[in-house]
Formats: structure tokens, sequence, C-alpha cells
């Protein structure tokens, strides 16, 4: 049976289908971690855990070394995605009431939905759809893409707005285990190539222990303002990325629209941010059904937007073929 290649034709798959399976698992069943305990239940109830492994193994994955093409193409995209999370969410928290939003179309949108939604990029997406479309370098600069991977950036929006107050030893917490695999795996590169093969070993199960924590009749509620919440993330960011790859990252656009989805890992972040801080747990499951909602949604349309708009700037600025003569010169 070719299980796992019918799952990675799906956007996000080995990720999402877990997800929804913990998500049927936990909605029918809701107290079957309870009922089986031992390791059982840890793995459906051990997000926490398993994403501090992740996250270890994320950091002993990134080389130091990268070249200043890569650092300024990955730095302008990473800013810039986290600068617009930012703006949304200053904006957003003058309108939006305490709690998130309670009633009608958009029931279940909160301030900690919005901005897991749009501070991560998916750098597998990113990356893949540039080796198609884009350079080298341009296709090298997901490097920095892992240093949004986490609860760090949305506590420090969050923070910022002054809708929580986060205690600066939470802070180094939550980027501690990061931290200490990105100092070992650059010390030894022999650790790099260990703990960096766990990365996508270990998505399935933080999946799964994210999915048993969510009642499927949260997503059927917020199916389609997850839809509407996951085109807003490619346009409310993409717009912005476009330009700043142009005017600072010196590309056509193309590699900041590549960057314009959600991390599959920001489906995490919601229950991440509510373990820390308990206030946020009567929002966490409906953020989490929409981020992931986000998650499939720009997985599916990001490259296939990418791709028109690459042509379109290949027909507007084609290359330019030097006359034979000249060819022979150089």
């Amino acid at each position: 049976m070719k299980i796992k290649k019918t799952i990675d034709k799906i956007p996000g798959g080995m990720m999402l289908v877990p997800l929804f399976l913990g998500a049927i698992i936990h909605t029918a069943f809701p107290g079957s971690g309870d009922y089986f305990g031992g390791f059982t239940k840890g793995l459906m109830t051990g997000t926490v855990p398993i994403l501090a492994v992740w996250f270890f193994c994320m950091g002993a994955a990134i080389d130091v070394r990268a070249t200043g093409t890569v650092l300024r193409k990955s730095g302008t995209l990473v800013l810039t995605k986290i600068a617009v999370a930012w703006v949304i969410a200053m904006i957003a928290v003058q309108f939006m009431p305490e709690g998130g939003i309670q009633s009608g179309f958009f029931a279940g949108l909160s301030l900690l939905a919005i901005i897991s939604a749009m501070d991560m990029t998916n750098g597998g997406l990113y990356a893949s759809i540039m080796q198609q479309y884009g350079t080298k370098e341009e296709s090298g600069a997901f490097v920095l893409m892992s240093l949004e991977s986490g609860p760090l950036v949305t506590m420090l929006i969050l923070g910022s707005t002054g809708v929580a107050v986060f205690e600066p030893h939470l802070f180094v917490g939550a980027v501690l285990p990061f931290l200490i695999g990105f100092i070992l795996g650059n010390l030894d590169h022999d650790f790099r190539e260990y703990f960096g093969k766990a990365t996508h070993t270990l998505i399935p199960f933080f999946g799964f222990a994210l999915g048993s924590s969510i009642d499927l009749g949260v997503i059927v509620d917020t199916g389609l303002l997850g839809i509407f919440l996951g085109l807003a993330v490619i346009v409310i960011t993409g717009i912005p990325l476009i330009l700043a790859d142009k005017y600072i990252g010196r590309g056509n656009g193309t590699a900041g629209l590549a960057a314009s989805s959600t991390a599959g890992a920001a489906v995490a972040n919601p229950m991440l941010v509510a373990n820390m801080k308990p206030e946020f747990l009567p929002a966490a499951e409906a953020a989490t059904a929409l981020v992931a909602a986000c998650v499939i949604v720009t997985a599916i349309l990001v490259p296939i937007i990418t791709a028109y708009y690459s042509d379109y700037m290949k027909k507007k600025n084609p290359p330019v073929e030097l006359p034979p003569v000249q060819k022979a010169v150089i």
C-alpha cells in the first residue's frame, strides 16, 4: 500500500492528516486518552513535549554559514512577514473584543488566530516553489524562516499589543530549546545531520497530538471563516512581501508571493500560548481550527498564484538574449 505517497499528495498532508485523525478520535471518543492511559495518553496529549523536541531539532538543522544573498533575501521576507502580522494585530486589537468574536460569521476569530495565521511562513512550501520558479539563492532563503517557528514571535506580537503580559523567563523558555539545538548543530555538524533528520519525522506526531485536542464541530463551525482567513493571509501578507522582495531583496516579487503562506507548525501556536497564558484557552480551540484551515488554503493557492505571477513577470521582463558575436566575445 502506498499510504505515505497518497498523504504526500495532500498539501501539508503529514501534518494535517494525523491532525484530522486525532480530531476524529477526540470527537467520537473524547475520553479515549484517559481510558487507555500510559503511553497512548501521552501520545494524544503530549503536544508541548513533542513540539519542544521538534523545536530543538529545527534549531540544530540550521547552518549559520549562509551566503550574504541568502541572508538578505530570507531576512527581508521573515522581517516583512512578522512586521505585517504586528501591524494587523495592532489594528485588530482596536476593534476586536477581548476573548475574540463570539457570534455571527466571524465567531471564533480572535487576535490569537489572526497572529498565528499570519506570522509564520511555510518554509518547505516556499523552498519547493522557489526551486521551480526562482534562483538557488532564493530557494535557500527558507533558512531563516525556521526562526519564525514556535510560539516566540506570536508571544512577542501579543505582548506588544497589550493583550497579554509575558514574563521574561517565558520568552526564554519558548526559544531555549531552539537555541541549544542551533548551538550544538553549528558546533558539530554531525549533530546537525543527526538531529536534523528528526524534524520531518516528528511532524505527524505533534499533528496527531494537536488534533486530539480539537472537536470537529469547531472546524465545521469555522470552515468558511477559515477559508476567508486563508485568502486574507495571502492578500494581506503577499502584497507587502512582493514589494519587499522587489525593493529590498532585489528580486521580482516571486519569492515574496511564495512566502505568503501559513506554516503547518503555526497550528500548534494557539495551544502553546494558551498553555503559558490560560486566559487564551477559551479562544485556543477555535484558533487552532482556523489556522489549520489557513494551512490548507494557502498550501493549495500559493503555488498556483505564484506560478501565474512568475510567468507574468517573465513575459513582462524577458531575459535579454545576447547576439551571437557578443556571446562569443564573452
